[in-house]
């Protein structure tokens, strides 16, 4: 028996990669033909500049490859009762949708800017309070805050705990945004991750769920074809939003967000540096901690090639998911 769920979770990341490497041969050309470039911000690198016009929303294609996956290959679970997976799915999606919606407006009005924050923010927020709940009904989420590492657990009241739901959901899901500044960053980091929730899920026989993270690491696989130095496509918020909800979507369903600190190091650091720069800045009157943030562009003016980020950061990301897994086996 777990030998088929193994080779079913095989399928899925198979699935998803061969239906978003298709997906992206015919989506390119569609987003050209949308006139769908990305926009540059005039705050940006100077040497980014290079990039404008490149197809975002790109996304779109290991949407579709993970879409593919989950419902082609969870029906067994479907049928069963275990709708995790779907959840999951569904949950990124919204974020997704939000992320389509914000790179819609910047297409059509062809500047860097497309819902407000306020906007972005309550749809998220919205997003993350109904998951919670929807997980909470279908017997997902305990109200028992686990530790990884220290295996303890602590009993926190649920008010307080939809609260502390809600703001890890949102925050995780604009760090992985903020990660995505470079040419297969975004993609690269998220990766390991992946394939951390992918090993967890079937350690616990949580199948439903490693067929949803199997097929994300697929999807990604595939958007590398396009997306590595120098990209071709971008994902867009389209992506980065949908692979932010997926992320921590995960870590929800398998009831270990607090693994999100070290398996999201990258997410964090970068985020620390956004509001470490913008915070000195207005505290400085106008002095700077970073060369420009996030840190991805600080070590970029520093003299890092792209191809270097990636492969540092990716490499970071998976040494610190190999130790995740070390830190919740014993739960």
């Amino acid at each position: 028996e777990v030998a088929k769920e193994m080779l079913r979770i095989v399928i899925s990341f198979v699935v998803a990669f061969v239906v978003a490497a298709l997906t992206g041969k015919a989506l390119i050309p569609a987003l050209r033909r949308m006139k769908a470039g990305q926009s540059i911000k005039d705050i940006g690198p100077t040497w980014h500049r290079s990039k404008q016009g490149t197809p975002t929303m790109g996304g779109l294609m290991f949407i579709i490859g993970v879409a593919t996956a989950v419902f082609l290959l969870g029906w067994k679970d479907f049928a069963q009762g275990r709708f995790g997976g779907a959840f999951v799915f569904l949950f990124a999606l919204v974020f997704g949708v939000i992320g389509y919606i914000d790179d819609y407006f910047k297409v059509k009005k062809h500047e860097n800017t497309g819902l407000t924050a306020p906007q972005k923010f309550l749809l998220q927020l919205a997003a993350a309070i109904l998951f919670t709940v929807l997980m909470r009904n279908h017997g997902y989420l305990s109200n028992a805050l686990y530790v990884p590492f220290f295996h303890v657990t602590f009993l926190i009241p649920w008010p307080l705990y939809m609260v502390f739901a809600a703001f890890v959901m949102v925050g995780t899901v604009n760090a992985v945004n903020i990660t995505d500044g470079i040419d297969g960053l975004a993609a690269g980091v998220t990766m390991p991750v992946a394939l951390f929730f992918t090993a967890a899920a079937c350690f616990w026989a949580r199948y439903e769920l490693g067929v949803f993270a199997a097929a994300l690491f697929g999807g990604l696989c595939a958007f590398l074809i396009y997306n590595f130095y120098p990209a071709k496509v971008f994902m867009g918020d389209t992506g980065s939003l949908f692979l932010g909800g997926a992320v921590c979507g995960l870590a929800f369903a398998l009831d270990i967000p607090l693994i999100l600190i070290t398996v999201g190091v990258i997410y964090i650091a970068e985020t620390l540096s956004d509001i470490l720069q913008v915070g000195y800045f207005k505290l400085s009157h106008g002095k700077r901690i970073f060369r420009m943030a996030p840190l991805h562009h600080h070590l970029e003016m520093g003299g890092w090639s792209e191809v270097k980020l990636f492969c540092v950061f990716t490499g970071i990301t998976a040494v610190t998911c190999v130790l995740s897994f070390w830190g919740v086996m014993n739960r």
